[in-house]
Order: structure tokens, then sequence, then C-alpha cells
């Protein structure tokens, strides 16, 4: 075996419900995985927080898991891949936090964006940034805690206060406060970036009242983050991309028309539109991936989420596991739908206010016909991307050929075959489902050259079922009109 076969990456996925380290040998095959959960803070209602404490000591304990028995130098590089939107400001000087960091599912700063609305901003703004006007981005998250923490603006002027989302967090904390950036895609995600000039925008700094001097540098996907000193040898930090666009790396998205979507805690589907930074006309957003290609997306905020709610407040399944089980004994009611509109609805509805609802229950609808039904919703919102995505592509004349899946929801074959059967297009499970912190170690492994190009990542992708869809379009469209009804119904 060769020395360069030899080396190793490492990849850390810090996530919405848990942190976790994975180990990659340099055919991208996994080695080692550790995880651990992240607790949900609701300060109040549509208000989600973590504590970055708690992250940062579940991203040691995950990297020193996998780290275990490895001998010193062997690790050619590390990539950090993150749960995007995420906002947080720390001081400067001491590293502590100043609050909590507000997650990218929290709707504080709904009643901010309809303000902006109103007075006509949303146009600009997606021009400038490719995003729509919405809470689900950091502009507002970092605005209301530089208003609501006292003295933070004045510090945050004077450089004493930094922000970032998670990826700058851990990268500053790694390097021990040598390193305070952050990656084009992560940056693409804040409502604040330019994505055109790639570079913050000062007009957008200005309507949020954020100083330049908190902001961390933006460099590219693949590019030199410091090093960290922390695990017995000194490891360079080589890849940096947020969640989905590492993901679309993992998953070899690198041709206009690939599209993946990702199942974890939510949604979030991405089609490669190249180097053009293609505007969506159906309510989609435009994102850097990482190098220099753009995206079009769509985001759903609750799919996975469904499934935890199922279990923890419903009470119906032990395991997430069992969510497919209960769901295939269930009886085929007509008209019965969940929608869980638990914090509004993502693309292409954007709508802040809207909550869920089950439609159509009957007395014979009992638990697996929820379960079902839960499980179908999102089928149904992933079909609502792709619409939308099949749209804004016909005006470029490219075509969706298949859907690359990834996430802990796509292990189960049951879902996949509806996801098939629902959305009409093939999907497409790879043999490692962990495509976050694939892509993460595949960026790492670009850096620490590895793998010299994307021709060579894509020829490690491999293919481990593909479903295709079964169900008559007649009766697929039906259902689907369906859904369309119970979304209107509970729309704001």
């Amino acid at each position: 075996m060769s020395a360069k076969m030899m080396k190793m990456l490492l990849a850390i996925d810090q996530g919405t419900t848990s942190s976790r380290a994975i180990l990659f040998d340099a055919r991208a095959r996994p080695r080692a995985s550790h995880s651990v959960p992240l607790q949900q803070v609701y300060p109040a209602s549509g208000w989600v927080e973590h504590d970055p404490a708690e992250i940062w000591r579940g991203v040691v304990r995950c990297v020193r898991a996998v780290l275990k028995g490895v001998p010193p130098g062997r690790v050619a590089g590390l990539g950090v891949t993150n749960q995007r939107e995420t906002s947080l400001i720390w001081d400067a000087r001491t590293g502590k936090p100043l609050a909590n960091a507000i997650v990218w599912q929290d709707r504080r700063g709904a009643a901010r964006c309809a303000a902006l609305r109103a007075q006509g901003w949303e146009p600009k703004i997606a021009r400038k940034t490719g995003l729509r006007l919405d809470p689900y981005f950091s502009a507002t998250k970092l605005e209301w805690l530089l208003k609501t923490i006292k003295g933070a603006k004045a510090r945050a002027q004077r450089g004493e206060v930094l922000f970032g989302t998670i990826d700058t967090w851990l990268i500053w904390k790694l390097t021990g406060g040598a390193v305070h950036a952050t990656d084009v895609t992560n940056a693409s995600r804040t409502m604040l970036f330019n994505l055109k000039r790639r570079d913050w925008d000062d007009e957008l700094l200005a309507l949020f009242g954020v100083p330049r001097a908190m902001l961390p540098k933006v460099q590219d996907s693949v590019a030199d983050y410091g090093v960290t000193t922390l695990f017995g040898a000194p490891i360079p930090i080589l890849g940096v991309a947020g969640d989905q666009q590492a993901a679309s790396f993992g998953q070899a998205c690198f041709q206009p028309g690939d599209v993946k979507a990702t199942y974890g805690t939510g949604c979030f589907a991405l089609v490669n539109t190249g180097k053009t930074i293609a505007k969506s006309h159906s309510r989609l957003l435009t994102t850097a991936l990482a190098g220099h290609d753009h995206a079009i997306e769509g985001s759903i905020f609750i799919a996975g989420a469904v499934v935890q709610w199922l279990r923890d407040e419903l009470g119906v399944i032990k395991s997430a596991a069992g969510s497919e089980t209960l769901a295939s004994g269930a009886r085929p009611l007509q008209g019965l739908y969940f929608v869980p509109a638990f914090t509004g609805l993502g693309a292409p509805y954007w709508d802040a206010d809207a909550r869920g609802a089950i439609l159509g229950l009957t007395r014979d609808a009992g638990a697996a016909e929820i379960a079902r039904a839960a499980l179908d919703a999102v089928c149904y919102q992933t079909r609502d991307l792709l619409e939308a995505m099949k749209a804004d592509m016909a005006r470029a004349r490219i075509r969706l050929r298949e859907l690359k899946v990834d996430g802990g929801m796509v292990a189960n074959d049951g879902f996949c075959q509806r996801l098939a059967d629902l959305t009409g297009l093939a999907v497409a499970r790879p043999r490692v489902t962990e495509t976050t912190a694939l892509g993460a170690a595949l960026l790492a492994g670009l850096g620490a050259g590895i793998f010299q190009d994307t021709a060579q990542i894509a020829r490690h992708w491999a293919l481990d079922q593909r479903f295709t869809p079964r169900m008559k379009p007649a009766q697929r469209d039906s259902l689907y009109a369906g859904w369309l009804a119970a979304v209107r119904r509970i729309r704001s």
C-alpha cells in the first residue's frame, strides 16, 4: 500500500440534532464514526437555540473517539461541514459566546422580514444574495443579537465581538482563535453576501446594522483554514462547506442538472446550474456550491423532524426506524393528509406563519394512518421542490434525470420507493449515505492532494440501489392534487 493510500481524511459534521466525526480512507470509504446528540432549546414559541459550548464539547468528543488508535500524522486533512444559517456571536478575546446560537429553524425574525418586505426590500435582497427575505437566514438573527445584547454592537464595531455560523465557530475553536473565516457556501446563506461580487455587501450590512469588523474572512471551500493541534498531532483544516453543499459534493453533483436531496431534520434539494448564477422564477433560492458553481435550492423545514414528533410527542413509535413498520400497516384512506408546518412552510411557499395540521381524519384513522400520512408529507414536499426546479430548469433546457438521496431517512427502502412513486422520478441511493461528512472529507482530500480533481472524485460515487416509480401517473397526480389542496387550507 502506498504512502498516499495510508493517509486518512477526517470530517466533522455538526448538524441540527447531533454532532458527528467520520474518518475516511484515501478511497473515500468510512473507517470510523462517532456521534453525540445535541439538545434543542425552545425559549419561546417559534424560537430554537443551541448551546455553543455543548456543540464544541460534542465535536471534540467525536473527534477523539474516531482518532483513537490512529497513529499521529496519518490524517492528511480535516473537513468541516455544518448546519447552515445558525448564528452566534462571541467575545474575541475570551472566546465566550454572548448568548446561545440561534438555529436556522428559528422564526423570531419573521416580523422584521415582513416589515422589510412591506418597504420593498425583497427584490433587491434577492438580486444581491439569491435568497428570499426570510428569518431562516442569518441576517435577522444577527441583527436581533446585536440589538438585544447590551453593548454588543459597539463592541462589534471595535472588533471585540465576532460573528460566525457554526463552521466559523468550530474553525475558531479548533485553531485556538487564530483563524476567523468561513467559506463561500456558508456566507451565501447569511443574506449579507453578494453572490456576484463574492463579498459581504455593504448596503445589506447597513440595513441590518452589522459591523464589517465582526465578520469572518470568506474563502473558497478548498483553502487553508489553519491547523488544529488539539488531537495529538497537527491536522490542517483544508475543506469547509455548509451541510447541503457538502452533501451535493459527496453525491458527485458536478454537472448542470445533477440534483440531490438530503433528508435530515429538514429536507434540502439542490440542482447544479454550473457557473451561471441562475435566478429562480419559482420561489426557490440561488446559492453557491463548493468551487465556483452555483445551484438552485429548495428547503423543506420539516422532514425527519416529523418522525421525531411521532416518537417524542405522540409516542406511537419507539424509534425513528419504527415509523415505516407502523406506516406499512396503514389502510389506504382517501383524503388523509398531514401538513407538518411546525415552523412555517419553506420553499416554494415561504409562509412563516403557516402551522401544521392533519386533515381528512375519519373514525377509522389511527396511528398507522397518521404515520403513513407523515412520511407521505415528506414525499409531497419533495415533489413541490422538484416541480419548481423543473420549471426553472426548463428555461435553461436542463432536465432532471434522477434524484440522488441521502440522510437518515433514506436507509428505509419503503420510504425511498414511496418517494419515487409520489414524485415520479427515479431515486438513487448511494452506497455511502453519510454524504455530508463524505463531501467535507473529499474537499479536504482535494486540499491535501489526495484527489486531483472532481472527475477523480466522481469515480468514487457508488450506487447502492435505484428505486423506479411504480405508481400510475394518474394516481400520483390525483394524490398530489389532494396535497396541494391541504396546503392551501393551512396557509396564513
